[in-house]
């Protein structure tokens, strides 16, 4: 079975004014289906891989067929990174964590603040295109990583808790290069809530 674009937890002005309908309505109609079209068509001749999961894909990645070892990687990743992207933000996010979350940061970074510093200076300094990761186990401990292109944590075995996107494509229309402002003001649009959700999915065993 194909893989499909999800669709938007909301509308594409939702996240207004962090991060503007025209930019969301490109990033997810336009980048997030491309990596889709693409990944689709590098298994099409591959049906022993077509009842994988994304996750199961970007797991068993080093396994692949080296044919399509590199298209999968870019483009598996590309579709696993922003499935995750969409769903951990929305309308009137924002501000502290809230529960286990709020635990696991404090007790990982030692509070919100120094957490958002070093999540910030990783998507900063990340070269060129890539991710800024937070990655959990089972345990709920919480790890900072930051990733090139669309490289994923999920290919090291890890199960992404939250991530935010420092491809150019995903904030240049509103901040040009001004990728610091953009990392500020993505923390508005973050649905703590949704972030909860997915750490008690992998306090549960479930990599997603």
């Amino acid at each position: 079975m194909a893989f499909t674009l999800p669709e938007l937890p909301y509308d594409t002005s939702a996240l207004e004014p962090h991060i503007d309908a025209q930019t969301m309505s490109t990033h997810h109609g336009k980048h997030h289906q491309a990596y889709i079209n693409n990944l689709n068509n590098a298994l099409s001749e591959h049906s022993q891989l077509h009842g994988l999961s994304i996750t199961e894909l970007m797991r068993k990645l080093g396994e692949l067929p080296e044919s399509i070892r590199t298209a999968v990687r870019n483009n598996g990743g590309g579709h696993a990174n922003h499935a995750m992207f969409w769903t951990i933000m929305g309308p009137n996010g924002g501000g502290a964590p809230t529960g286990a979350v709020a635990e696991a940061i404090t007790s990982a970074f030692g509070d919100f603040e120094t957490f958002k510093t070093k999540f910030n200076e990783a998507g900063t300094k990340q070269f060129g295109s890539g991710w800024v990761f937070v990655t959990a186990d089972q345990s709920g401990k919480l790890e900072l990583v930051a990733k090139p292109n669309q490289d994923t944590p999920l290919s090291d075995g890890k199960a992404v808790l939250m991530g935010n996107d420092v491809w150019e494509h995903a904030y240049y229309l509103k901040y040009q290069n001004r990728r610091p402002d953009y990392l500020a003001a993505w923390w508005n649009t973050v649905n703590w809530n949704a972030v909860n959700e997915r750490l008690q999915a992998i306090k549960n065993g479930q990599l997603i």
